[in-house]
């Protein structure tokens, strides 16, 4: 059983739903219109901005009126015990496929956004490989129409720099960027130098934000895997880390010329790390993001399973290590999901013939505390940074845990473990690698705007 609510005005129409029966189960709705009220949750870890302290949070009208130890309240407030969880801030995804319009029998933004809040996601950046491509302010308004319709969080779209994603031709930035959260072709690198150029002096001048998608067909040669050693092995066609690091050192430079502000979608190779690294050293506008898969595995822990494939490959365990090394100096400031649902048929055809992409909303907290925090690789405090804070700072989301911020908070047991059970998703994709693994830091409670979108 969940909860959603659909925000209008000063009121929230709150849907019931229930799975029961069957692969898939049976849909029920029960709408009914429901005033704001306060809710206090008592007694969490709370995290964000760096610091944490145990202490309650007080909900008033869809904003966090109040923080602190032992605040009092009145028999009208809903008192929510949180104790032994840790509460941060709704978590800001900047790399989310929602799949609609064009491709809702791999996702739809209504399941694509219950799974959001299952994972403790308040905020999601929707990336525009879709159809038709949000590359002027007609197809944007399709997508835009679908969000307001459908999204139980809050859904900021991408625009595409190139015109239908053909990386030909840049789209009119000046009359797209007050309607999207950035710009990006994610699922197609731009190949034509001048035209990343033009683009980028084009979003440099409105004051927005590239996120490129970096990989040169070129030298792909029909790779599917990291070109490693388990490709090596098992007779797998790999591809290059190259592919990724050239492009990056190349829009570096551009950065240089344009002062635009840059940012890498899911870093996987060491290259990449070190060339970013180097761009940061030179005072550039770059910034990066990398995915809980690519902290986790290398191509090592490969198996001849449609869920290990993804675009770009994990990689391997000196491409991890560097990657984690990235997030503790500060190199990597985001960890994004690259949420990429696929129908079960395109993800069952192996490493070979499978469907490029996983899902990972679901998991991102999770697999973040239990293989990060609890290791001793990050702080608690530095894991939120990366899932909520610095995403939110890098793309201007707005938000953060303190008072008088809209009360969007995601709370999470870290008490106890639970295995990843992809039929337990809210996403119509159910291909992670993460399957069967034991983690801790379930999310029991999403709200957004101080009502329950997800609610163990």
């Amino acid at each position: 059983m969940l909860s959603h609510c659909f925000r209008s005005r000063n009121h929230c129409f709150k849907f019931i739903v229930k799975l029961s029966g069957g692969l898939f189960g049976r849909l029920f709705c029960i709408m009914e219109v429901m005033e704001f009220g306060k809710i206090l949750l008592r007694g969490g870890l709370l995290v964000g901005e760096g610091r944490s302290m145990k202490g309650d949070i007080l909900i008033e009208n869809g904003v966090i009126a109040d923080m602190g130890a032992a605040i009092e309240v009145d028999d009208a407030t809903e008192v929510v015990d949180v104790e032994g969880c840790v509460v941060t801030y709704g978590l800001a995804d900047v790399h989310v496929h929602l799949r609609e319009p064009g491709f809702s029998a791999k996702e739809t933004i209504a399941s694509g956004t219950l799974a959001a809040a299952h994972g403790g996601f308040t905020t999601v950046c929707a990336m525009p490989n879709l159809s038709p491509a949000p590359d002027a302010l007609d197809t944007l308004a399709v997508e835009q129409r679908m969000i307001d319709e459908q999204a139980v969080v809050e859904v900021l779209p991408y625009a595409t720099i190139t015109v239908g994603r053909r990386g030909e031709q840049t789209v009119d930035v000046e009359a797209l960027k007050p309607l999207s959260c950035g710009f990006s072709d994610d699922g197609s690198g731009v190949q034509i130098d001048e035209v990343m150029l033009d683009a980028m002096h084009r979003v440099a001048a409105v004051d927005g934000i590239i996120a490129a998608h970096c990989e040169e067909n070129a030298l792909l040669r029909g790779g599917y895997i990291h070109d490693g050693e388990y490709a090596a092995a098992h007779g797998h066609k790999g591809i290059c880390s190259e592919s990724e690091w050239a492009p990056i050192a190349r829009d570096v430079e551009m950065v240089a010329k344009t002062s635009c502000r840059y940012h890498v979608c899911h870093v996987s190779a060491k290259e990449s790390v070190e060339i970013i690294r180097q761009a940061k050293r030179r005072g550039l506008p770059v910034t990066c993001e990398t995915g809980p898969h690519y902290l986790v595995f290398s191509d090592a822990d490969l198996q001849e399973d449609g869920r290990f494939k993804m675009n770009p490959p994990i990689r391997s365990a000196e491409d991890r290590e560097a990657l984690i090394k990235g997030i503790q100096d500060g190199t990597i400031e985001c960890i994004a999901t690259d949420h990429a649902p696929h129908t079960a048929e395109e993800k069952s055809k192996g490493l070979k013939g499978s469907t490029m992409g996983v899902v990972g909303l679901e998991t991102a907290f999770a697999v973040t505390y239990t293989h990060l925090v609890r290791t001793g690789v990050v702080t608690l405090e530095k894991a939120v940074e990366l899932l909520c804070d610095n995403p939110r700072r890098i793309f201007r989301l707005g938000g953060a845990l303190r008072k008088g911020e809209r009360a969007d908070i995601a709370v999470f047991d870290v008490r106890e473990p639970y295995k990843v059970d992809s039929q337990s998703f809210l996403s119509k994709g159910k291909a992670t690698p993460f399957e069967g693994m034991e983690v801790y830091g379930r999310c029991v409670m999403t709200l957004y705007g101080g009502k329950a979108v997800w609610k163990e």
